[in-house]
């Protein structure tokens, strides 16, 4: 747990250089994008070559999709029933289906767990979360958006994200025996440690919570399926009706169980998706993941 106490605090590390006049306007934008185009394509490089492929990576490389794919059939069931905006649904839909298994999801795993585990979730997000978020969050936003986007090429969008573009390639080096060459291992693995407190004053820097808003039912309704029923599932399917367990189980658990992805709700804020509730609820929901993963982790011991 006292891991955890350390990642809350480069979170608000974060929010405190937001009164850091001096800081340049972007710098948020600027750590992400080192972020993007360095630390993750690294880490690919560094970690997926060295994984034993097997039956075991279906569970995670599943589970992103599975967790869309409920909150589809839920908020679009309950959009239905209760008559609610289709930007309401749509809004819902993508930011609560789709949890921030990367910038929050890594350094939390890699603390809680190690380096191993980071390989898991290596496979959950660019496997899962970012091809849902490049494909299917677009289909969602663009039935439900006021204004019907034009169409894209989602095949280009994947194939030229550079995170997934390296993935692919560290793929394709494990199944050829391929590794990164022993004198690199200190460069790589020197930058992969900057992920954690990169990536969470990144997101410190860019969280914005409006405290008047937070009695919105919507909002508790999406924060209770992100961070309460999703990874619940998850632990009913695969732990309780399949019997899995191991480590493989316990990060495809706790990534489930991380706050509303960003670049979900920044799909939901460009398309017009009630960009308020979807603001708020990467506002809320990071703050509030930290003390739910932490009873997650509890649970699964």
């Amino acid at each position: 747990m006292d891991k955890l106490f350390l990642i809350l605090i480069f979170l608000l590390l974060g929010l405190l250089l937001q009164k850091v006049k001096l800081l340049p306007l972007h710098t948020a934008q600027y750590l992400n994008k080192y972020l993007i185009y360095l630390v993750l394509p690294m880490l690919s490089l560094r970690l997926i070559p060295e994984i034993n492929l097997d039956s075991s990576l279906l569970m995670p490389a599943s589970v992103a999709w599975i967790s869309f794919g409920l909150s589809w059939l839920l908020f679009g069931s309950l959009g239905r029933i209760y008559r609610w905006s289709s930007s309401l649904t749509g809004c819902l839909i993508i930011t609560a289906g789709l949890a921030n298994t990367s910038f929050v999801g890594f350094p939390i795993v890699n603390a809680l767990y190690g380096e191993e585990a980071l390989k898991i979730a290596l496979i959950i997000d660019q496997a899962g979360s970012f091809i849902i978020v490049s494909s299917l969050a677009i289909i969602v936003a663009s039935i439900h958006a006021k204004e019907k986007s034009r169409k894209r090429d989602i095949s280009k969008k994947i194939l030229t994200f550079p995170p997934f573009t390296f993935f692919v390639l560290a793929l394709a080096m494990n199944l050829t025996g391929l590794r990164v060459p022993e004198d690199l291992n200190f460069f790589f693995d020197l930058v992969a440690k900057t992920l954690t407190p990169v990536a969470l004053i990144a997101v410190g820097l860019q969280l914005k919570v409006n405290f008047q808003a937070i009695q919105s039912t919507y909002l508790w309704l999406g924060l209770g399926y992100k961070l309460v029923i999703a990874p619940l599932v998850m632990l009913l399917l695969f732990g309780w009706i399949l019997g899995a367990e191991g480590l493989a189980f316990q990060v495809s658990v706790i990534e489930m169980a991380m706050a509303p992805m960003i670049t979900g709700s920044i799909i939901a804020i460009t398309h017009d998706l009630e960009p308020k509730l979807a603001s708020l609820l990467v506002g809320v929901g990071i703050p509030l993941s930290f003390v739910t993963v932490g009873v997650w982790y509890w649970i699964l011991g």
